[in-house]
Order: structure tokens, then sequence, then C-alpha cells
């Protein structure tokens, strides 16, 4: 009998946690969303083991824990978990101004984006060796993360912001060096994908009008990406996929083309999109265990397609029959990911909120 009230008292703290993340109405986010998904990253964002560091080790003076190697962005598992949960909570901040953790997310945003903190995760790029240090998908949310808090009328968030610039202005500078180099693209479903870091860096070029890293990001675009014609997405997924390679590449072209030179694209790099294929694109993926970390990349995976369908589909024309199938599977992607994101396993827990919290942040 104590067994079976254990089990029915686990089974009553999980389920209202799922059922705040699930969709009910529509794709806009609600406050208990927002909420669920801040306690999240709040139990995240000071949790420094497990953690998964990708440091190089130049001598011995280099083991440390993680606080002491990166002060600012030490929790969630690694680093560019971390600095996109951040990202998370400024956003649901600037969305929710009455959100129930505000007090507690501005405490923990505080203590970590301090100047010195900052300063530290700069001087961590200097270091011999670092060239690749989370190349692009690291360097894309940190972008992602300067562009929220850029134009943000918050005495706190200015002061972050003030703060940030010595990474941010690194980040930029290792895009401007880096990318002319990068002859072939990387079409990769996990980190190493070109085209996701390079449509968060546009993003990020745009919204602080940096010219000159909005023309390389559209030039590089161009090179890679121009003329291709048939992808094979009925390839995809890969069993640990986060990004649809597919789907990322047209989620930044439609930033780089003219409206009408995107559809022409389009309909040639994934021409039986009108005829609603192929089905595994547009399908969501099926996660079998959810406390493995490859395996549940693919609940990021659905979330990740929602956002580029939703935002590929805002690009065509209201009667576009590929509009309409984009639209009907972002729905599906969304409803089969949400309910996911509680899972009660830090595997899945220390990131898929922000992925969430993004893609249903995106215009309707």
């Amino acid at each position: 009998m104590r067994l079976l009230g254990a089990i029915i008292l686990v089974i009553s703290l999980v389920q209202p946690a799922g059922a705040q993340l699930r969709k009910k109405e529509g794709t806009t986010m609600t406050q208990e969303q927002a909420s669920a998904f801040a306690k999240l990253a709040l139990k995240g964002l000071q949790k420094e083991y497990p953690n998964k560091p990708a440091d190089v080790l130049n001598e011995a003076s280099d083991i440390k824990s993680p606080k002491a190697m990166h002060p600012a962005f030490y929790g969630c598992f690694d680093w560019h978990s971390s600095v996109h949960g951040h990202w998370m909570l400024i956003r649901l901040l600037k969305q929710f101004p009455d959100l129930p953790e505000k007090k507690q997310v501005r405490t923990i945003l505080s203590e970590h984006l301090t100047a010195k903190n900052l300063q530290a995760e700069a001087d961590y790029f200097a270091r011999p060796n670092s060239q690749s240090y989370e190349r692009p998908y690291g360097w894309a949310w940190l972008l992602k993360l300067a562009e929220e808090l850029h134009g943000w009328d918050d005495p706190d968030a200015k002061e972050w912001s003030k703060n940030l610039k010595p990474l941010t202005d690194i980040i930029v500078a290792r895009y401007l060096a880096y990318f002319p180099k990068q002859t072939y693209p990387i079409r990769s479903g996990v980190h190493s994908s070109t085209a996701f870091g390079l449509a968060f860096a546009h993003d990020y070029a745009r919204a602080v009008d940096h010219k000159a890293l909005r023309e390389l990001i559209e030039e590089r675009s161009r090179a890679y990406y121009a003329k291709d014609a048939g992808i094979p997405a009925k390839w995809e997924p890969d069993g640990a996929d986060f990004f649809s390679p597919s789907l990322m590449e047209a989620d930044l072209m439609r930033r780089i083309l003219a409206a009408a030179d995107y559809r022409d694209w389009l309909s040639k790099f994934l021409p039986d999109l009108v005829k609603g294929e192929p089905k595994n694109l547009l399908e969501p993926a099926k996660v079998s265990d959810r406390t493995d970390p490859q395996i549940v990349h693919l609940d990021g995976l659905n979330l990740s397609r929602a956002w580029c369908m939703r935002s590929i589909a805002s690009s065509l024309p209201q009667d576009d029959l590929i509009r309409k199938a984009l639209t009907e599977s972002a729905k599906l992607h969304t409803d089969a990911a949400l309910r996911h994101i509680a899972s009660g396993d830090y595997a899945g827990e220390h990131w898929l909120a922000s992925f969430a919290v993004y893609l249903l942040s995106l215009p309707e």
C-alpha cells in the first residue's frame, strides 16, 4: 500500500506540470505556460552538475570546475544550454511583466550577467585552442541573447546588455573571421548546422543594424544554398537530430531572398511539399526514450521543425498549398512536443523549454 501511495503521489506531481505545457487553443503562449517554462530554467541555471564541458585543456591549470571556468554560463548541463536558458528567461520577462517568478528571474540574471562574469566568458574565447568553441550553435544563441536585450527599455536589461557587449563583440568577430573561410556548409541536424548559425546571426545583425555581419551572412547563404534543389528530405531525421537540415536551410533562405524568388527557390528545393510529401518530414518524429540524451533530441526536432514550418509558411501567400501543408504539420509537431517538455528527466528538461519558448513567441 505504501508503494501504491507513493506512485499515486508521483503521478499527481508530474501530471500538472505536463498539462501546463500543453497547448489548448492556438499557438500563443499563456502566462501559465511561461511560468512552467521559467521554473525549468530556474532549476537548471544554477545546477552545476551533471555537466558536459567542451573545453580544450592547454595545461594542468586549466582543469577547473564548470563554474570557475564559465562563471556566467555554468549551469544547464552545457554552455550553450545555459546561454539559451538565460535568453529564455529574458524573453519571458519581456512578454509577461507580471510573471510570478519575476523576482527570482531577475535575481539570477543579475547574479550571472555581471561585468566581471561576462568579461571572464569573453576572456575564455581568447585562450589558445578556443577558436571553434561552441561554433556555431553557441555563438548563435549568444547573439540571440544579445538581440533580446538590445533596445529593451528596462534598467536591469540595459546593464546586462552593457555587460554582455565584450562577449558579443568577440562572437561577431568570430563570425566575420570564420565564415569567409568555410568553403562548404555543414548540413547537419545538430550543433554544427551552418544554416542555424547563420539564421540567428542574421536576426541579430538586422536588429542592431550591423551591416558587415548582415552582408556577410547574406553572401554566404547565397553561396552555400542558392542553387540547392531536390534536397533528400525523405532521409530525415537522423536518430539524434534536433534540427531538420532541410527546413532549417529553408528557414534561413526565407530571410535572405525576396518573396517571389523565395517561392521559386522553395518549389525547387522541396518540390514534393505541394503534394504533402515527404511524409516523414511532415509527421512528428517518435521519441522512444526521454532519459537518453541523444534520443530526446527528437523532442527538440519536433519543436524546431514547427518553428521553421510556421516561419516558412508565413512568408508564402495565404492561398499557397505549401503554406497550408506546413501550417497543419507545424500544429502536429507542436502538439507532439509540448507535452514532453517537463518529462521529469534532466536529459531534456535542461534545454527543451528554450526551444518551446522560441516557437511560441513567433508571430501568429
